[in-house]
């Protein structure tokens, strides 16, 4: 079979790995722009896979897809503009401390295509999916789970009605036999719930029973959002189970408890660093866009905040940064801002209430300074917050590197 692989990043890599070994002849199509791609003439190719981020054509499919097709077993997809990751990561590790081999794959890092040929059929895929890999999708995983929606990927999606256009096929293809948990706070995520033919289950709980507001309780995860995503697990698991929540609970709420205590996130997402000298350091270096920053400053209502903050300027509208930032949160005692969004952030702002700086070592120095002197005259710990909630590309590779440059800053704090 003839196969051409447009764009060579993860994905692509990996797809070119699988395929290779199957004796296939490969053609890769890389650094290209989408105008010039769509002139492209694919017609001797019996197979064209785009890269996540490219916009389907006809006659195109995609990694995501391709898994889909040829998974021997049972799929629970999820998706969401944040929370994947974690909800993605506590639905494996429950699933696996009650004995179910788990294959946890997508977005969250590991290439679907990487394991594919391992799966067998009584194993369990847990798919963290992106608007992007949802994109064209034809087939919906059995079990469904949609978080919080919130504006996202506008840089690349047509409109917002093309980015829930995408979400929603995870949904779209779901029989009576399938399940769709979702998020009944928030309208989009109804909204695409009840496109489902399948059972459908809400979240989050508003009058929580005893035993499930116990297990919750030992979460080890900052911030309502983060019980919000381990309900969203909870039920998941026990719909794949074919339980109902509190039978799940009461069969297993010690070995659920522990899998929580021992769950400490996934790095740059609100991820707890150390303690030292009175201040509580705090790595969000995912929030590449205005809701995740928003959910990580609302994670610590009760803690003085010295927030870090700031990064490329995509040219959508920062108002509701702003007024977050400096009027709606009076925990949040000053913010130092560096990359292109700290002027427009600060633009008719109090003076008071931020710092300018040229990099992350300067914002760093700053803010663990007045962090250490908050700490020392209070009682409370303070909170030391990077949370950009911006994308990292106007002076980092990445949001890993942009993390792991804060991380190395704190664990240098003597």
């Amino acid at each position: 079979m003839k196969i051409a692989i447009l764009g060579y990043g993860k994905e692509g890599k990996s797809a070119e790995s699988y395929f290779q070994k199957q004796g296939h002849d490969i053609q890769i199509f890389d650094n290209f722009t989408p105008a010039d791609i769509s002139k492209e003439d694919f017609s001797s190719f019996d197979l064209v896979l785009r890269s996540p981020s490219l916009q389907p054509q006809a006659g195109w499919s995609s990694m995501t897809r391709y898994f889909f097709d040829h998974c021997p077993c049972s799929i629970i997809g999820v998706t969401g503009t944040k929370g994947k990751g974690t909800t993605c990561s506590i639905i494996a590790a429950i699933l696996e401390t009650l004995g179910h081999k788990v294959w946890l794959v997508g977005n969250i890092g590991t290439p679907a295509l990487d394991v594919l040929d391992q799966i067998q059929p009584n194993d369990t895929v847990v798919y963290e999916m992106s608007s992007f890999q949802l994109w064209d999708l034809e087939k919906s995983p059995h079990l469904a789970t949609v978080l919080r929606i919130e504006s996202d990927h506008l840089n690349v999606h047509k409109d917002y009605n093309d980015y829930i256009s995408a979400k929603t096929n995870i949904v779209k293809y779901q029989t009576t036999q399938d399940f769709c948990i979702y998020n009944q706070n928030n309208i989009d995520s109804t909204a695409i719930a009840k496109q489902s033919a399948g059972t459908k289950i809400p979240y989050p709980t508003p009058n929580k029973s005893a035993l499930l507001g116990d297990v919750l309780n030992t979460l080890n995860l900052p911030g309502e959002h983060n019980r919000e995503n381990a309900e969203a697990a909870l039920r998941t698991v026990a719909a794949y189970l074919g339980q109902n929540l509190e039978d799940l609970l009461a069969q297993n709420a010690d070995v659920i408890k522990q899998t929580f205590k021992s769950f400490h996130g996934l790095p740059h997402r609100l991820q707890f660093l150390r303690e030292t000298n009175g201040v509580k350091y705090y790595d969000d270096n995912f929030s590449s866009a205005f809701p995740a920053l928003d959910v990580a400053l609302a994670a610590f209502p009760n803690q003085p905040i010295i927030l870090i903050a700031g990064g490329k300027d995509r040219g959508i509208n920062l108002t509701p940064a702003k007024k977050r930032i400096f009027h709606d949160t009076p925990n949040l005692t000053k913010v130092f801002l560096i990359g292109e969004t700290s002027t427009l952030l600060t633009q008719g702002e109090d003076t008071t209430k931020y710092q300018l700086c040229t990099n992350l070592d300067e914002a760093f120095a700053s803010a663990r300074q007045l962090a250490e002197k908050i700490a020392k005259d209070s009682s409370i710990p303070a909170i030391l917050l990077m949370s950009p909630g911006a994308p990292s590309f106007d002076m980092f590779q990445n949001f890993v590197d942009r993390g792991e440059k804060f991380q190395k800053l704190v664990q240098e704090v003597a």
